[in-house]
């Protein structure tokens, strides 16, 4: 199989290390999870992240000169999947907008009633 940059593929963690997770992607290729791409947020130990045996979405950042070893990123998949459900989310959530304050007058009164309540 060939993989390239920036394709998001699946594989099983198979080794936790304090500086990250190593995952193998099929019988010959494997690659490393940095710690630093593990989360958005601070990772202080990354077996709250992931654990030996599952299977994880990655994100390949960089292929090594061998073709074998990668660089991964958990956390752009992560990313990208909170930005659709966000943005899903909005989208279904937004009122209909009217142009002009006139919008604004009419809700004016609705509005001083909740903040007395």
């Amino acid at each position: 199989m060939r993989f390239m940059v920036n394709e998001i593929v699946e594989g099983v963690v198979t080794g936790i290390q304090p500086y990250g997770a190593f995952v193998c992607l099929d019988s010959k290729h494997n690659g490393l999870i940095h710690i630093s791409e593990i989360s958005e947020r601070f990772v202080r130990d990354v077996h709250t992240y992931v654990r030996v045996g599952q299977r994880v979405r990655v994100k390949i950042l960089d292929i090594d000169d061998d073709g074998i070893h990668f660089k991964l990123s958990l956390k752009a998949v992560e990313a990208k999947k909170a930005r659709m459900m966000r943005n899903s989310k909005l989208t279904q959530e937004l009122p209909v907008m009217h142009k002009g304050f006139s919008s604004l007058a009419d809700r004016l009164d609705a509005w001083i009633e909740e903040a007395l309540v």
